[in-house]
């Protein structure tokens, strides 16, 4: 190879190889070296003015190259494991091997380009995933881009540079007053029942139901406190931790019909753990099964789509118990604000965007009292 060019000490250098390629070479502390190629020598040298002007803005990328393969789990398990929830992990984990090291895990992360990430959300638009789905693919991938920048492995994070697919608003389906009401007089007896009064009453999620414990429920005060969360994961079984957010750590009251309902289910349980004997496996649990311990998601799914059949009300997600919840008491004249902190979301204004649908009937309700007010 032939030296084109010198240059003096930290402003890097230019030559051409015997295959053609053109170099441009800077030396980094430590005697280590950088190379940019081109197929020209004007590009070699747009490439080495382009890396001394990042190495002068602190943003040049120095750190050793890696693939996506060695990357990814590296960034996922001893970087960003720790400051995340296990639910969220579990969920980071599935996107990461499920969808981004197919596509990306044979590629350094220094050569990733806007034009991959933006093709990659392409394709799996094609392949059937929502909108939401590639979103959360963006999300993943956007930080752990942000780390490696950080690492100075690469000097931009490209997904910063391409448009993932517009948010969508998911499709919400709630009971009106009857239908809720409905349910709940089918339920009656039913070892759900308590759960679903609840659920329908106070909106708490699936994972606060099924870690509730009675050590949380104060008859006496009419309320009941939500401290934990409880999940099932693949492996690991039932696992206890923190609510969602500081939010979702809350105390919520309840009205007298949930409280007479929950009596009625701590005597049935009462009855259970005599019939269990000594298999009873004491947890504290208000929502347990029949040998104490957590209830199972796939027989509680069962049950309530049985007892949705049997009421005559439209096939829904158990989840959608918190939508009604939310959008009976804001039909009912509840003040958003109630409503947000009843639900433990972190601002009002996700409330809202959340059930703005209830929010014309509110109008109308309000402009029809107007009415009566004046006309009256």
């Amino acid at each position: 190879m032939t030296k084109q060019k010198q240059r003096g000490h930290g402003e890097g250098s230019i030559y051409q190889r015997k295959d053609g390629r053109w170099v441009a070479q800077i030396t980094l502390e430590g005697r280590k070296r950088l190379y940019r190629y081109g197929e020209t020598r004007k590009e070699a040298h747009e490439k080495l003015q382009k890396a001394l002007h990042e190495r002068k803005q602190g943003m040049l990328a120095t750190g050793p190259q890696q693939t996506f393969n060695t990357y990814l789990p590296q960034w996922l398990n001893e970087v960003h494991k720790p400051a995340i929830r296990l639910a969220t992990y579990v969920k980071y984990r599935v996107i990461v091997n499920r969808h981004l090291l197919p596509a990306l895990g044979h590629m350094q992360v220094q050569k990733l380009t806007p034009q991959q990430v933006q093709t990659l959300y392409t394709h799996k638009l094609k392949e059937g995933l929502s909108p939401g789905s590639v979103r959360n693919i963006h999300l993943v991938l956007s930080k752990a881009l942000d780390n490696a920048v950080l690492w100075n492995l690469v000097s931009r994070n490209v997904c910063q540079l391409v448009t993932p697919p517009r948010k969508q608003k998911p499709e919400v389906r709630t009971l009106t007053r009857e239908q809720a009401q409905k349910l709940l007089e089918t339920a009656r007896g039913h070892r759900i029942e308590a759960m679903l009064t609840v659920a329908l009453a106070v909106g708490m999620r699936r994972g606060e139901l099924f870690g509730l414990k009675w050590q949380d429920i104060d008859f006496e005060q009419r309320c009941l406190h939500v401290r934990r969360t409880a999940s099932y994961f693949t492996g690991k079984g039932f696992v206890e931790s923190e609510p969602k957010t500081a939010k979702s750590r809350r105390t919520i009251m309840l009205p007298q019909f949930v409280i007479d309902v929950l009596k009625r289910h701590r005597e049935q349980q009462a009855e259970v753990r005599l019939q269990a004997g000594e298999t009873w496996q004491e947890h504290d649990l208000v929502f347990s099964n029949r040998l104490g311990g957590y209830f199972a998601e796939s027989r509680l799914y069962h049950a309530f789509h049985k007892l949705l059949k049997q009421a005559g009300l439209p096939h829904m997600r158990f989840h959608d118990l918190r939508h009604s919840a939310a959008t009976i008491l804001l039909t009912m004249g509840a003040h958003p604000k109630i409503v947000q902190e009843l639900l433990g979301h972190s601002q009002v204004g996700m409330t809202l965007d959340i059930y703005s649908h209830v929010i014309p009937s509110m109008q109308r309700d309000m402009m029809d009292k107007l009415d009566d007010m004046f006309r009256g």
